[in-house]
């Protein structure tokens, strides 16, 4: 990791450090953080001599080997004091950010999210969430709607809120960016597809594009979580954020294993900024406060809730887990109070 004196290497200071690297058959890969821009050496980084040519650069300020499996994740990397940064809001600064909004939007009945989306704004939400693409287990179940993309995007426009939009395949992930979608999130399901991420990485690199990125149902360590996560940042996007959601096998009367208690070991392995989905956790809209404030106890910079102003009329998950905007506007007060002395690593 080559951390510049300036706040970026010009044209002819890159080559130099590009032909260095090039010596011993390594690449330099940039990114741009939110303060600066980090350099990573892509290739066999035990060569010595390469380290103390490159650190001799006159407008090199340091060149750090990370001994860690994510090297640009890791909170002593480059990007550790790189900040998240959805709409106008960054994201765990002053209080939890909030993304809330129904599980699957409803093509044929566009009113019922655009009315939640105008309700979450009301009770103080930062983002809005909506499925406009589905992943579901039984492949008989609705799979989402293209035509669901532009009622989320006449909600931004009448919000003024951020949208985090799922995508599972690069023809979504395209149409997402086409409408220059705030987040892109990768589900559960695609939390290991490692082609998928390096895909969205690469195609958001250089833009203010966020990926909230799920942990997987079968994923059992935080390190694997984590070096997911460094497929993105490799190939050039730090906007990111970790979304603990729950695990397998379940909890008896849950819908999976809840693992916001992983917050704190993630917080001090890495500094990316962690948002908790209470809603698939529990999978029960009694539970999810009790799992949101846990969430933010643990340390959590934010939550991921499903909400909808009328869940019998909705589809997808949310008639067992939504809960009303009213509700959610209670929460993120509680939260707040939380939030005072959550924990910090």
């Amino acid at each position: 990791m080559i951390i510049p004196k300036a706040n970026k290497l010009d044209a002819l200071q890159l080559k130099e450090v590009e032909a260095i690297a090039g010596d011993f058959d390594c690449s330099i890969l940039e990114i741009q953080g939110r303060n600066r821009c980090v350099y990573a050496i892509l290739g066999d980084e035990g060569r010595e001599v390469m380290f103390k040519r490159i650190a001799g650069l006159s407008f090199i300020s340091k060149v750090d080997m990370i001994e860690s499996p994510y090297k640009l994740m890791d909170r002593r990397s480059g990007l550790s004091d790189h900040r998240v940064r959805v709409g106008m809001t960054e994201v765990g600064k002053d209080q939890p950010f909030i993304i809330a909004g129904p599980c699957t939007i409803d093509p044929a009945n566009p009113n019922l999210y655009l009315e939640s989306a105008h309700a979450l704004k009301e009770a103080g939400v930062h983002a809005l969430r909506g499925g406009v693409w589905k992943p579901r287990t039984n492949p008989y179940s609705f799979q989402g709607d293209n035509d669901s993309l532009p009622i989320i995007l006449q909600a931004r426009e009448e919000t003024g809120l951020p949208i985090d939009i799922e995508v599972m395949d690069s023809e979504q992930l395209k149409l997402a960016l086409d409408a220059k979608v705030d987040v892109v999130q990768v589900g559960t399901r695609n939390a290991q597809n490692y082609c998928l991420l390096k895909e969205i990485g690469q195609l958001t690199a250089g833009s203010s594009t966020a990926v909230l990125l799920k942990r997987g149902r079968h994923m059992a360590s935080p390190n694997e979580f984590i070096a997911s996560a460094e497929y993105l940042v490799a190939e050039g996007n730090p906007n990111l954020m970790l979304c603990p959601r729950g695990t397998t096998p379940p909890l008896e009367g849950y819908r999976n294993h809840p693992d916001e208690s992983i917050t704190p070991l993630l917080k001090n392995r890495t500094w990316a900024p962690v948002v908790v989905d209470p809603s698939h956790s529990v999978g029960h809209a009694d539970f999810v406060s009790a799992c949101a404030l846990a969430s933010i106890a643990y340390g959590a910079d934010g939550l991921c809730i499903e909400s909808h102003t009328d869940p019998p009329k909705g589809i997808g998950d949310d008639p067992k887990q939504a809960i009303h905007p009213d509700k959610v506007r209670q929460l993120i007060s509680a939260c707040r109070e939380v939030w005072k002395n959550r924990y910090l690593p």
